[in-house]
């Protein structure tokens, strides 16, 4: 019988980074004057939702297709590199830049498993060495984002349906792996694996840890740009 891998699985935003990537895009396009300052309203009020996991994540992406709609692939490939490059990279944790690490030489599978796109998690991924992207893809046809993505979306309970679908594919064992988050909206994902670790969880998720038992990652509060630790990656 063939041995079962075991995975550790990473969200993105306030797990391997310190801040929430959508947030931290459209500043970043107010300040390049491409989104209007009363734009951040609607990142601010849908943060709070997902932070009391009341948020509708299908409603969110309805509400920026058209912006995505039409965008060429390639500008927007370089514009969102600028943007890692400027903003997103010095948010980076190097406490879980040392974990993904860790999990590496231990020989596990890493994975990133979030709701972010590819246009972050790959320059996110490629800076950690995280091999394998459990994330929302946006469709292009003919060069172009048609504002679709890839169903599920990889949120909430789209999170198992696409870790049990890589698991089946990798020979994953679920049962011993690892995923980290911060979010109690990631709670059908957290039950799923064997070891779950919730990193500066919300108030809800602490709460919920605690009666389980889990262990809570409990991060430093103004982490470093991770440059040792990524540094260490090989």
């Amino acid at each position: 019988m063939t041995a079962m891998h075991i995975a550790a699985f990473f969200d993105i935003d306030h797990t391997l980074i310190t801040a929430d990537s959508g947030l931290l895009f459209v500043k970043y396009l107010i300040r390049r004057g491409a989104m209007k300052r009363r734009e951040l309203l609607g990142p601010l009020y849908y943060n709070i939702l997902y932070r009391l996991n009341l948020l509708d994540i299908n409603a969110v992406f309805r509400r920026y297709q058209g912006w995505v709609r039409g965008q060429e692939h390639v500008a927007m490939e370089r514009l969102c590199n600028e943007w890692y490059s400027a903003v997103v990279r010095p948010a980076i944790s190097a406490e879980m830049a040392a974990k993904v690490a860790e999990h590496r030489q231990t020989g596990h599978v890493v994975a990133i498993l979030s709701s972010a796109t590819t246009y972050v998690a790959e320059p996110l991924a490629r800076e950690l060495g995280i091999e394998h992207l459990l994330v929302n893809r946006l469709i292009v046809a003919e060069g172009k984002l048609t504002g679709e993505a890839v169903q599920p979306l990889c949120w909430g309970p789209g999170k198992p349906y696409w870790a049990q679908r890589f698991a089946a594919e990798r020979g994953v064992d679920l049962r011993r792996s690892y995923f980290y988050t911060d979010a109690i909206s990631d709670l059908p994902m957290l039950e799923l694996v064997g070891h779950p670790r919730p990193v500066n969880p919300d108030r809800l998720l602490r709460r919920h840890a605690h009666r389980q038992g889990w262990p809570i990652v409990n991060l430093g509060v103004t982490p470093p740009h991770a440059q040792e630790a990524l540094r260490d990656r090989s």
